[in-house]
């Protein structure tokens, strides 16, 4: 697999149009809400993005996952509230070519060629909000390492929002992200 820095550039407009593409990988993350949406929490903090890339579906999941369990660990399982914000719509393509020593002599292959699907990313822009979790306001310091975990698998500069919920804002709301 080739490293995120190959599709975090924005500089094309989104690959979205699924019924005329052949071959799309399905997304990689498995949910997109953990934890207890009817609870009864204090605070919202938001993972608030600081630049225009592109994010792929495996490092929205991994740093999904360890948020999760971070907070599991040290919140408790029905003491918080975690939602991934961005959905992966953008196919991410790739022109394969051989990486070995001596391959220039076996391949000539086209510059800026169309690629094959590989994966698919959310394309992330200034100012959007990445996650979210809402907690009881004594949980804030496990709630943002949390979120510098969840940012560091992202790999994107960001930036945490804290905000008090008040009392009709406190449960999640129905319906979903």
């Amino acid at each position: 697999m080739r490293p995120a820095k190959c599709y975090k550039d924005m500089h094309k407009p989104p690959y979205t149009r699924r019924e005329y593409i052949d071959g799309i990988p399905q997304s990689k993350i498995g949910k997109f809400t953990m934890g207890n949406p009817r609870g009864d929490y204090d605070l919202l903090i938001e993972l608030v993005s600081l630049e225009n890339v592109v994010v792929r579906h495996n490092s929205l999941e991994a740093a999904r996952v360890m948020a999760h369990k971070y907070l599991n660990r040290y919140i408790g399982e029905d003491k918080y509230f975690l939602v991934v914000r961005q959905y992966p719509h953008h196919v991410l393509r790739e022109n394969k070519m051989m990486a070995f020593a001596g391959a220039d002599r076996l391949q000539d292959g086209m510059r800026k060629a169309f690629g094959k699907p590989i994966g698919v990313g959310a394309r992330v822009f200034y100012g959007s909000v990445i996650a979210e979790v809402r907690i009881p306001a004594k949980h804030l310091p496990q709630a943002k390492e949390a979120l510098r975990l969840f940012r560091d698998k992202i790999g994107v500069r960001t930036t945490l929002e804290v905000r008090e919920l008040k009392p009709g804002q406190a449960k999640a709301p129905e319906g979903g992200t």
